[in-house]
C-alpha cells in the first residue's frame, strides 16, 4: 500500500520506452513547484542493489536462472525499500522510481514463465506492500524499442519474442488497476509526454493532500 505522507510515482515500460527521460523532466519540472524530490532507479538504489544490478543485467552472466534472477531483482528491491523509498516517503517527500515492482511481474512473471502472482508476492512480501500511489506506463513497440538501445545490457538483448511478451504484460497489469495508472504512447514527442505526465501527477497530489 502507498505511504500516507509522501507520494511515490514510478515509471515503467519496455526497453527504450525513454522512461529516463521522462522521470528526469518530471522530477524538474515538481523541483520547480518547491517540492522535494527523491530520484532512484531499479535494480539499484543503494550499493547492495547497484551489486546486484550488476548480476542481473550484465552479459558476463548470461544464463542465469530465471528464478535466481527474480530472486535478485526482489532481494534488491527489498533493500532499496528499506533504505531509500520508504524513508523518503516517512519524510513526506515525492519519491520518482524508474521502475519497481511491475518490471518484476512482467519481466520475470511473465516473460521468463515463473507465474506473475508468485514473482509480485515475492516482491511485496520483501517490500512489506508498499505499491506506487501512481505508476506511469510508457507503451512501445518492442522492435521501435529496442532500435533505440544501442548497447543491450543481458534483459535488452533477449529474443523480440520476450519483449513482446513483456509488452502484453505491462498491458494487462495496467488494465487490471486503470485508476493507479497512466498509459501513454511512448512513440510521442518528449514534450508532449512530460505535459501529460505532470497535468496526472499533479491532479493527483491535489487529490492526495
Amino acid at each position: 500500500m502507498p505511504d500516507a505522507r509522501g507520494f511515490f510515482i514510478a515509471f515503467e515500460g519496455g526497453e527504450g520506452a525513454g522512461k529516463s527521460t521522462q522521470e528526469r523532466l518530471l522530477a524538474d519540472a515538481l523541483s520547480g513547484l518547491g517540492l522535494t524530490i527523491v530520484r532512484t532507479r531499479e535494480p539499484g538504489g543503494t550499493p547492495a542493489g547497484e551489486a546486484m544490478r550488476h548480476v542481473v543485467l550484465s552479459p558476463e552472466f548470461a544464463g542465469l536462472d530465471p528464478r535466481a534472477e527474480a530472486l535478485l531483482f526482489a532481494a534488491s528491491r527489498g533493500e532499496h525499500v528499506a533504505r531509500v523509498i520508504r524513508p523518503a516517503l516517512e519524510r513526506g517527500d515525492i519519491v520518482i522510481c524508474d521502475r519497481y515492482l511491475d518490471s518484476s511481474v512482467a519481466y520475470q512473471g511473465h516473460g521468463r514463465d515463473l507465474g506473475s502472482q508468485h514473482v509480485r508476492d515475492l516482491s511485496l512480501w520483501a517490500t512489506r506492500g508498499l505499491l506506487p500511489n501512481l505508476t506511469v506506463l510508457l507503451d512501445i513497440d518492442p522492435e521501435v524499442g529496442l532500435s533505440r538501445v544501442s548497447d543491450p545490457d543481458r534483459l535488452e538483448a533477449e529474443p523480440l519474442a520476450y519483449h513482446q511478451r513483456v509488452r502484453d504484460a505491462f498491458r494487462v497489469i495496467a488494465a487490471d488497476e486503470p485508476e493507479r495508472y497512466l498509459v501513454l504512447d511512448a512513440t510521442r514527442s518528449p514534450e508532449e509526454l512530460a505535459a501529460d505526465i505532470l497535468e496526472r501527477v499533479r491532479l493527483e497530489l491535489d487529490r492526495a493532500r
